[in-house]
């Protein structure tokens, strides 16, 4: 990609809009309408593949944004959805307008909605709850209709507070059984009854509450407006956003590498906010036990009674989690499996060291390998020769060469991606010169990456390691060397599926004069990106050469899954040759394939696998304390039963290099970092299945020696 393509970019939107918009006269002086002026222009003029904004349009911005704030639908009556409905195929014409009506219709019966609950919620919470009669709630919210009238709307209340209710409510019946055993006094404190206990665990609902409304107090309209912006922004892809003044710093402080809070990027679900990324080197990584796919339902602060975030929007959890360096933060958490964990952490700054590449020896008998695991495709923007990942990884390869690694292992698992000019560079570390990868500008022109340098870094047997988190630059260099047969791939069915660049321009910047102040900024989406061979990455990712399945690998994570992903197409190819340093290219794979499908190891993943599947897709939950308490049990005994594979030992060695051991007598942080790293791959089978492709390659590489060597004589 030229480099100055987002400058080139935000220079012509800027000095199209501000011709448009100097001498624009609006009917008030209203932020609001100058921001859904300036951010519909933006779309329509700068998107990759703008919508049309129509009667199909308005439907879909109607249905999402009645979603986005009432997600569980404990606010609205089905008489107010009617109400709202004359809107429903108007929403277009007020957006060119500058008419926003309907937000205000909406955000002012919101308003007195959640007003009147303040009084069913205390009203509800005053009587116990009957804790054996046979009922259940169901959690698939986005299925079930609004409540036809206010008694029905109570009596929804009544089971979701139930529900919320339960999970205290068993907490401190295990808590009284323990203490009771225990023989001990020091419990004054605590429900000594299981009638004690029950009233407690109300209690404990109502302070969350409270404090909830408290908190929704605190938002001020132009908090709300912001979700009517972005589901307006959503409707053209799941990449494209607007971010509000503040949350445009957030964005520039995490583009800048530093994280500080729990370290995990959250998206927002009917059921909580789930866990889509652990960012390396964070309290969340270090920890250990939070995982991807997990749902964060309850926050507290360092014991205090935590706050319910079921129903929030994503912002407002995101302020409860986040905080200062060194304070704890109280997570309830329902587990992938279905489970619920209380997990406290201490919120720290992200360690930048652990984003970077890092690298392993592997012993295998007499044969030494070389791994390198990348967590992102990072870079410094405003000084490329600082630090990369492309320079990194080149250093790390030139270490390994010098210990004699016989095969390498780039494992990209989990890598997000990141800058495209650090992977068209990496992927030229493997191939003596070529295209990388193409990409297309919204005018359809492509242009064609190339490695024009000669040299081969590593010239050696490859192996990249991807799955279902793996995504954009990820997706590309993987792509590029399977189009070269340069390399093996192995992992998930296919990787993410996120083919699309996007730039950040600031709204300010698109007027000659601005009273408003700052106005935030969009971030838009405005190429594609596709493989040599012509195929698109979007939406299909890059599928393994080698399938093997994990614990996502029946979760839906992909940008295929995403609200509004672009569609999947191609283009014509790029001219390449493939590498031709391998023999038994095609048998090696074949060769892996069946490991893997005879392998009892794998076996037993995939069975994980398809068990947490069945238990997300269990919707029904109990809310007898008997059958909450079995299906409880039934749960953990089942999880208990596949931590079995973390048990697994692979019996190769792994070690830091000489450069790095040399750090560990003044680092001891470091090496328990990487003690703790090597453990955990001495347990991952996906990388000793590298290691074994390796071999093979290395074999096909003697062989292809030593016919060149006949062939001289």
């Amino acid at each position: 990609m030229k480099r100055n393509l987002a400058y080139v970019l935000t220079v012509m939107l800027i000095a199209v809009a501000s011709c448009s918009f100097t001498n624009k006269t609006f009917e008030n002086d209203d932020k609001d309408k100058l921001l859904l002026d300036l951010i519909t222009y933006v779309l329509e003029k700068g998107h990759y593949e703008p919508k049309d904004i129509d009667d199909d349009f308005s439907v879909s911005v109607f249905e999402d944004f009645i979603d986005v704030i009432d997600p569980t639908k404990r606010y609205f009556l089905a008489s107010d959805i009617e109400e709202f409905e004359q809107y429903k195929f108007q929403i277009d014409d007020q957006i060119k307008n500058t008419d926003i009506t309907f937000f205000n219709v909406v955000y002012e019966r919101l308003m007195q909605r959640m007003d009147e609950v303040k009084s069913i919620y205390k009203e509800i919470l005053e009587r116990p709850f009957d804790y054996n009669e046979n009922e259940s709630i169901n959690i698939k919210y986005d299925e079930q209709p609004f409540a036809g009238n206010k008694e029905e709307l109570k009596e929804r209340w009544r089971k979701q507070l139930k529900y919320a209710t339960l999970g205290t409510y068993d907490s401190k019946l295990s808590h009284l059984e323990k203490s009771a055993s225990d023989f001990s006094d020091d419990h004054d404190h605590e429900a000594h009854t299981p009638e004690e206990a029950e009233m407690e665990a109300r209690k404990s609902t109502e302070t969350t509450l409270d404090e909830f409304f408290d908190f929704i107090e605190d938002l001020e309209r132009k908090d709300w407006f912001v979700q009517y912006i972005n589901t307006i922004v959503d409707e053209f892809d799941p990449h494209t956003f607007y971010f509000a003044p503040e949350d445009k710093e957030r964005f520039d402080v995490s583009m800048s590498g530093k994280f500080e809070g729990i370290g995990a990027r959250l998206q927002k679900k009917p059921e909580g906010a789930k866990i889509v990324e652990i960012i390396s080197g964070g309290p969340v990584w270090r920890d250990g036990r939070l995982e991807v796919g997990d749902e964060i339902v309850k926050v507290g602060q360092n014991g205090q009674e935590p706050i319910d975030i079921v129903g929030m929007r994503l912002d407002d959890a995101i302020k409860l989690i986040k905080g200062a360096q060194g304070t704890v933060v109280d997570l309830t958490v329902r587990k992938v499996d279905g489970s619920f964990e209380e997990i406290s952490l201490v919120r720290d700054v992200v360690e930048l060291e652990e984003s970077y590449a890092k690298s392993a020896y592997i012993l295998k008998g007499d044969e030494k390998f070389g791994l390198i695991n990348l967590p992102k495709f990072y870079v410094d923007f405003e000084d490329y020769s600082e630090r990369n990942a492309a320079t990194d990884v080149a250093k790390e390869v030139e270490r390994l060469k010098q210990e004699g690694a016989e095969g390498l292992i780039l494992d990209l698992r989990d890598n997000g991606g990141g800058s495209l000019k650090t992977v068209v560079e990496m992927a030229g570390l493997f191939i003596k010169e070529g295209p990388i990868v193409q990409v297309r500008s919204g005018n359809k022109e492509k242009e064609i990456y190339d490695d024009k340098d000669e040299r081969i870094q590593w010239d050696g047997p490859l192996v990249i390691l991807v799955n279902e988190l793996s995504a954009s630059a990820s997706e590309i260099l993987a792509a590029a060397m399977q189009d070269y047969k340069r390399a093996i791939v192995i992992g998930s069915k296919q990787t993410f599926g996120k083919g699309t660049v996007q730039n950040v321009i600031p709204l300010a910047n698109m007027l000659r004069s601005n009273e408003h102040g700052d106005l935030g900024a969009i971030k838009l989406t405005t190429q594609k990106f596709y493989r040599i061979n012509g195929g698109s990455t979007q939406l299909e990712g890059v599928k393994s050469d080698v399938v093997v399945p994990d614990k996502y690998s029946y979760i839906d994570l992909g940008e295929k899954d995403q609200a509004n992903p672009l569609k999947w197409d191609k283009i014509t190819p790029a001219e390449y040759e493939a590498w031709d340093g391998y023999i038994d290219y095609e048998q090696t794979i074949e060769n892996s394939k069946k490991r893997m499908a005879n392998n009892p190891q794998i076996k037993l993943i995939e069975e994980n696998a398809k068990w947490i599947k069945s238990e997300q897709d269990e919707t029904e939950i109990p809310l007898n304390y008997t059958a909450y308490k079995e299906e409880k049990e039934k749960d953990k005994k089942q999880s208990d039963y596949y931590k079995k594979l973390s048990e697994y030992d692979s019996k190769l060695t792994f070690g830091s290099l000489k450069y790095e051991q040399e750090l560990f007598t003044k680092d001891s942080v470091l090496r328990e970092k990487r003690d703790r790293w090597h453990k955990n791959l001495a347990k991952d089978i996906y990388v000793e299945e590298a290691v074994n492709v390796l071999e093979d390659l290395k074999m096909n590489n003697i062989k292809n020696i030593k016919l060149a060597s006949r062939a001289k004589n």
